[in-house]
């Protein structure tokens, strides 16, 4: 079955409300999407959202790049060979990973739909449903207290809060959290490579009453070695995130006594589902854990990192809310939310539809 059309388009999207991170504030969030068409009418879904500052890609240069002749030269080719079409394009684009993440899992989708199985079903889905963390901007306490109660109230329990610009607000803000919803509310923290190693040691001293499920990328990348300071048990809880790119740093981190105990898989970090499950494999040996992110995306990404996350064994940890902050979608579907809980629909392909 022979693709018959590509079509790129980019928009941008406002969110609900802004919200803050150690790194810079946000309104809105541009979104290049991709369509590929097969000749019986069958339509495959991606999209591209990457983070400029931590892989140097917008998603300006991901629409130029899906418009480009590299990925046009698609048109005409098997879709039974989307694995083969997927390598091909890597080598064009080794640098653009959310530009991959686009193609990658457009045909991914395409080749599922035809197939008529779910895209988790191509390779076997061993995990699920888990529950989603959803996240609390860096604000203050007060607001953060009335945020996680919000959440809270409408069947969450798995709260991720953005710390790493004031250490001082940051450990106030986690301990207020604590008393006031207890066991309540199951924390993880993200600094975002906001600290050094003597603000984290303090951190985690001042902090230590605190219950943390997940300690993401606290220093920031190339001070990895530094965390070697702290205690087993910590290091556990550490998650790799802006450290983790592709493979190849997998398996530096993977290697020998691992620093971190968790690395965050981003298909905008990596480059879509097959470079994806690259990573899962390569962190599987070590017995290091799968904590499955994302940036502010639409629900094919999303749906689409959830197949690759239920298809991996070692999968522990969701951080899949990107979609939630979006004011507006162009698609609908993909996951079913109870309590948290995210639940493939079992579709075929991501299981998205135009909304």
């Amino acid at each position: 079955m022979n693709i018959l059309d590509i079509r790129p388009s980019l928009r941008s999207i406002p969110l609900k409300k802004p919200y803050a991170i150690a790194g810079g504030d946000f309104d809105h969030v541009d979104l290049a999407f991709l369509e590929i068409e097969l000749e019986n009418g069958i339509i495959g879904y991606g999209s591209g959202s990457p983070a400029a500052e931590v892989v140097g890609e917008t998603a300006e240069m991901t629409f130029e790049n899906l418009c480009s002749g590299d990925v046009m030269m698609l048109k005409g080719c098997d879709i039974r060979e989307y694995d083969a079409l997927i390598r091909k394009l890597r080598e064009r684009f080794p640098d653009r990973p959310g530009t991959m993440a686009a193609v990658d899992i457009a045909l991914h989708d395409a080749f599922a739909r035809w197939r008529g199985v779910p895209v988790a079903a191509l390779f076997g889905a061993c995990s699920g449903p888990l529950p989603t963390s959803v996240t609390i901007g860096v604000m203050g306490v007060q607001e953060t207290l009335a945020e996680a109660e919000a959440y809270l109230s409408t069947g969450f329990r798995h709260l991720k809060v953005k710390l790493g610009r004031d250490p001082e607000e940051d450990i106030e803000r986690m301990i207020r959290l604590h008393e006031r919803f207890g066991h309540r509310a199951i924390l993880r923290v993200d600094m975002n490579q906001g600290y050094d190693i003597r603000s984290f040691q303090t951190f985690l001293r001042r902090t230590v009453s605190v219950p943390m499920e997940v300690i993401e990328q606290p220093l920031p990348t190339g001070s990895e070695e530094d965390l070697r300071a702290l205690p087993s048990d910590v290091r556990h809880l550490l998650a790799a995130d802006e450290s983790l790119k592709d493979v190849d740093a997998a398996k530096a981190l993977s290697s020998g006594d691992p620093v971190f105990g968790i690395i965050n898989i981003k298909l905008m970090k990596c480059g879509g589902i097959m470079a994806a499950r690259e990573i899962a494999k390569v962190a599987a040996p070590s017995g290091i854990r799968l904590f499955w992110g994302c940036n502010d995306e639409s629900v094919v990404s999303i749906a689409a990192a959830l197949h690759v996350a239920y298809s991996c064994p070692n999968t522990e940890f969701l951080d899949l809310d990107g979609s939630f902050d979006l004011a507006e979608d162009l698609f609908r579907g993909g996951f079913v939310l109870r309590d948290g809980l995210m639940h493939l629909v079992g579709n075929a392909g991501l299981g998205v539809d135009k909304s």
